[in-house]
């Protein structure tokens, strides 16, 4: 099947790179607070970011909001056309709607006319809290053929309006039925998928069942937009979105290889390590950084990276591309190492 490729402003879904989203969690009606949010989100590394629609006054926001920040914006609409059309006039990006609550179908041919016109993609956003009446027995019994047919319903209305620029989720909390789902939207649909484990929980919970299922779809080639969400800030959900896209190779930017510790390790290493991540966060080149606590797996990983250091009771051993470079009492190792991590950052981006 040929793959459909859809444009947010400049972001290609379905051209093979994974781009990473999150939602603002501010009132949308507080324009200086969520544009503040926004520009956080933005440093923190995300490729376009959704914001809550919930009324008029929402919409009315949006013309304010789009022109204080250059990130593409995309608006969520539930159950008033009239609030999608605002937003795309507004200046918005993208908007996720679910074609069967948005009204009448004479209200969606407006929807519809309006982003054609803008040249604006429609995602269709279904999950387990959005199945038609009609199929709530059948989600019972085989909860993925309810999902699939949800879209299909969905993608149909949009598809014999004459429309074809869409984006495709369903999303659940289950991991094992997400996976199910996504592999036979995938097979079924040549729309790009929008993935996301829905109210995947707190940080802790979240980012674990979140990197399972996205990590294990991305893996087959499936997905062009994630979404990791958390009951955290979005910050968060940016983070770990971009490691998922790192471990998986999809994109390049820093690696910590950071010793667990244990009875051998005679410094602070946890203090070290989260020190060189805070410095990296917004870094986006390559880099390789070894933090180990002794001489048992310390050298060969610190040997492997680009800038590593191998730490013993009194001293440690400074790597930089392979070699030891120095040799640093104890006293000094975090100024040194910090100093070293500063120059290869400079040097990498000359």
């Amino acid at each position: 099947m040929i793959r459909k490729k859809v444009a947010v402003r400049d972001l290609i879904f379905g051209s093979g790179k994974v781009f990473v989203q999150t939602m603002t969690k501010t009132d949308t009606r507080n324009v200086s607070a969520t544009i503040k949010q926004i520009r956080q989100i933005q440093k923190a590394g995300a490729d376009l970011v959704r914001l809550a629609v919930p009324d008029n006054d929402a919409a009315e926001a949006i013309y304010k909001i789009v022109k204080k920040v250059s990130i593409p914006l995309v608006a969520d609409i539930h159950f008033d056309y009239r609030l999608a059309l605002k937003a795309i006039d507004a200046g918005i990006s993208k908007i996720r709607i679910n074609p069967g609550n948005i009204g009448s179908k004479n209200n969606l041919l407006e929807v519809v006319r309006a982003a054609s016109n803008n040249n604006i993609p429609i995602r269709i956003g279904v999950n387990e809290g959005s199945i038609p009446k009609d199929l709530l027995g059948k989600f019972q019994d085989d909860p993925v053929d309810a999902l699939v047919r949800t879209v299909e319903r969905e993608v149909s209305l949009l598809e014999d309006s004459g429309f074809s620029n869409i984006v495709i989720s369903a999303k659940t909390f289950s991991v094992n039925l997400l996976l199910k789902t996504y592999s036979l939207l995938f097979e079924k649909f040549p729309y790009p998928l929008h993935v996301g484990v829905t109210e995947s929980g707190p940080l802790f919970q979240g980012t674990i069942r979140s990197s399972v299922a996205i990590g294990i779809l991305l893996s087959k080639g499936i997905g062009d937009t994630i979404r990791v969400s958390l009951s955290s800030s979005p910050i968060d959900e940016i983070r770990v979105g971009r490691e998922i896209l790192k471990s998986l190779e999809l994109e390049i930017g820093p690696v910590i290889i950071s010793c667990p510790t244990c009875g051998r390790t005679e410094v602070n290493l946890s203090k070290l390590t989260k020190i060189v991540e805070k410095r990296l966060l917004n870094v986006k080149k390559p880099l390789k950084i070894a933090i180990m606590g002794c001489a048992v797996n310390g050298p060969s990983e610190a040997k492997s990276a680009d800038l590593g250091i191998a730490c013993a009771k009194q001293f440690a051993f400074l790597f930089k591309y392979g070699k030891i470079i120095k040799k640093i009492d104890s006293d000094n190792l975090e100024r040194v190492f910090l100093a070293e991590l500063e120059s290869l950052i400079f040097q990498e981006d000359l």
